[in-house]
């Protein structure tokens, strides 16, 4: 779909970025150096497998980490240049779920069982605005249609365990929308749900995106869910981000070995019939970093030089950058 050109000024720039969680083996860092940007309007997409870390970075952003997990110096989260991390409890509240918003990858989970979703969201709107009940549950039957929840007045009085998978998700996207959010913290919105149904999940966040001028971080373990529906993708790997570009630059010209295997391991639907190309291993232990380039030990393109040192950054065409000591000749898929 076509997607307008958003502004070039970030509304949220994210600055080495660390988790830290204090164990019995010593300190571990399962986000470590991160680093992005968020222009307003746009919408960017972090991949990779489960365990890179793509999650707690979301979390990260509210400053959501469970302790003992804690963000150490010299992290920055910046909100139109104001730094979250060093924000007052004040403050804070009024961006978590005001001027950041966050859908959760469980509705089943995310949803109080004894309390109607009406009332939910009317409190989520009543943590951030002032309105009488009768204002409140106006406004939550008008956020209830522009979720495209069927026969909304009659929903506002139902349990959550009387919705479908898909109407309990788009009840949580009425509460992340609910304070009119300039940011949407999207956290495998799809998970659990049929493929027709996200289709749809993901079409709606599109269109509310394009008729607020929200910007939206999606997660995703999934590529193939974010062509034609994201502006840049970042894939994460092991704490780390190791590729981002333009989503279609990304998709015609993938630099680094982890993004290639990524696409190897997509089924294909037309073509010669041809068997998947998983990624050999899986992702290691925050505790058990290897050295060099994490990606290493499964890299099918390995270097002497991978397993020694950390690759530097480089770009491999304009508005794309890639850590891979290989990528100044990037592959197609």
């Amino acid at each position: 779909m076509g997607v307008p050109t958003p502004p070039s000024s970030p509304l949220l720039t994210v600055n080495d970025l660390h988790v830290v969680f204090s164990t019995r083996d010593g300190d571990v860092s399962p986000v470590d150096g991160v680093s992005f940007e968020i222009r307003r309007g746009e919408t960017l997409a972090m991949v990779g497998e489960s365990g890179c870390g793509k999650s707690l970075t979301c979390l990260a952003l509210l400053r959501l980490i469970p302790p003992p997990g804690h963000i150490p110096p010299p992290s920055q989260i910046l909100l139109d240049g104001q730094d979250i991390l060093t924000m007052a409890p004040e403050a804070l509240r009024q961006v978590r779920g005001g001027r950041i918003g966050m859908i959760f990858q469980d509705p089943s989970t995310s949803l109080n069982p004894v309390l109607t979703v009406g009332s939910q969201v009317a409190e989520a709107i009543a943590a951030h605005q002032k309105a009488s009940k009768r204002e409140l549950k106006t406004r939550v039957i008008t956020l209830f249609e522009e979720v495209g929840l069927p026969d909304p007045a009659s929903r506002y009085g139902a349990y959550p365990h009387q919705l479908s998978g898909g109407q309990r998700q788009r009840v949580m996207i009425a509460i992340a929308l609910a304070a009119e959010p300039d940011l949407l913290l999207a956290d495998e919105p799809t998970t659990a749900l049929d493929v027709t149904v996200q289709a749809q999940i993901l079409e709606l966040l599109d269109r509310i995106r394009r008729a607020r001028g929200m910007s939206i971080l999606l997660i995703t373990h999934d590529l193939g869910l974010v062509a034609g529906r994201a502006d840049r993708v970042a894939v994460m790997y092991a704490g780390q981000i190791v590729e981002e570009a333009a989503t279609e630059k990304l998709f015609q010209s993938p630099a680094h070995p982890y993004t290639r295997g990524l696409f190897a391991s997509i089924p294909k639907i037309t073509g010669p019939k041809q068997r998947l190309a998983p990624i050999p291993g899986v992702v290691p232990r925050p505790s058990r970093w290897p050295t060099g380039c994490r990606f290493h030990p499964r890299c099918p393109d390995v270097l002497s030089q991978c397993a020694a040192t950390a690759p530097p950054e480089t770009r491999p065409a304009a508005n794309h950058r890639s850590w891979c000591w290989l990528t100044e000749q990037p592959k197609a898929p």
